[in-house]
């Protein structure tokens, strides 16, 4: 297979989703074919369908795609629960129509899931170009302000055209890979707004190496320590078939700026999920959190999330699990995952089903 193959195929790997071309774009019709398929109904905001709908974004100073779900017998009178819904990386909001929606749809039709809107935005480093771009995390850095994209911008639109709920507790950010870990992130630090957390192979603990400074290896509470070093760009976080390798450099200099070491450092503590439940005092009861996740990550998210499930158990925090013993970081372990976090939603939005 040829190098750009590889690419394709690792970074397909890492969002989770199927090898697919990298400038592949939803034609027109298609968004109309897959409603046909729906009980619900996707609605456009984006430049993929034939026009440009896309929503303004103050904190990034320009146009994003979204797509919003609405579920089956939507009523404008009525308000309904939130879920927003944040991809992987080297994805954008189209994984949401690949991988996500039917699913859902299927859910809320058969009544597994009480009715919800959906919200799925793009959170790639630069819009349209393709599942070969390094992602953003869905945070403030050097690359822009995704972060206050998703909570000013996104946030308000949504609430402002679509009738949601009022209470946080019907609030829920949802993500995989990146966008799990981004939705640990935000709703750690917006709790004011969100109660209900849950991810696929979240990156929960960026920070993660045992205590020989080995990142591949598996997490030991007895063997701990914490990265301090990130001028290692050629390190290697992730690896394919014993021989596709993801070296750090990928996932950090979109981001941050290694030439200072000390700023970068202290920039990545600050937006590390597992640091920020000590930082900002999150307290059992504030969040309801779901992680799922494989025993065989290719990118040993396992020890990540293992490390945070260690923290949040000694701080007191209740957190929902599902685990699949020889999973990996692939569409088909979220599969196998996914009714299980499922049924954990479907008991926090019922009370606040329209």
């Amino acid at each position: 297979m040829k190098t750009a193959g590889w690419l394709t195929l690792v970074l397909a790997l890492f969002a989770g989703v199927a090898p697919a071309r990298a400038d592949w774009r939803p034609r027109p019709f298609e968004l109309d074919r897959l409603n046909r398929k729906l009980s619900g109904k996707v609605v456009d905001h984006t430049n993929s369908h034939g026009s440009d709908r896309r929503v303004w974004s103050a904190a990034l100073n320009e146009k994003r795609d979204l797509y919003v779900y609405l579920p089956p017998h939507f009523d404008a009178s009525r308000s309904y629960p939130l879920i927003i819904w944040l991809h992987g990386y080297a994805q954008d909001e189209h994984s949401f129509l690949d991988d996500v929606v039917e699913r859902l749809d299927e859910a809320m039709a058969c009544g597994k899931l009480p009715p919800a809107v959906v919200a799925a935005p793009d959170g790639s480093l630069r819009e349209r170009s393709g599942r070969r771009t390094p992602g953003s995390f869905f945070i403030n850095s050097k690359a822009g302000r995704f972060e206050d994209f998703l909570m000013d911008d996104i946030w308000s639109f949504v609430h402002r055209h679509y009738p949601i709920r009022p209470e946080r507790e019907a609030h829920v950010l949802a993500g995989v890979s990146m966008g799990g870990g981004a939705a640990f992130n935000v709703g750690i630090k917006h709790r004011d707004r969100v109660k209900v957390v849950a991810g696929f192979f979240p990156p929960l603990n960026t920070r993660w190496v045992d205590c020989h400074g080995n990142y591949l290896a598996n997490f030991d509470p007895d063997c701990w320590g914490w990265r301090t070093d990130t001028s290692r760009g050629r390190e290697v976080v992730g690896r394919f078939y014993g021989v596709v390798t993801i070296r750090l450099r990928r996932l950090l200099d979109p981001l941050y700026d290694r030439r200072d070491p000390a700023t970068t450092l202290q920039e990545i503590i600050r937006e590390n999920p597992i640091e920020m439940i000590d930082r900002l005092g999150l307290t059992e009861g504030e969040l309801d959190l779901y992680v799922a996740y494989g025993g065989k990550d290719q990118f040993n998210i396992d020890a990540q999330v293992e490390s945070f499930l260690y923290r949040a158990k000694e701080r007191g925090l209740t957190v929902g699990v599902g685990y699949e013993p020889r999973g990996r970081h692939d569409l088909a372990t979220a599969e196998k995952l996914f009714p299980g976090m499922l049924e954990w939603l479907a008991t926090r939005l019922a009370p606040y089903a329209p």
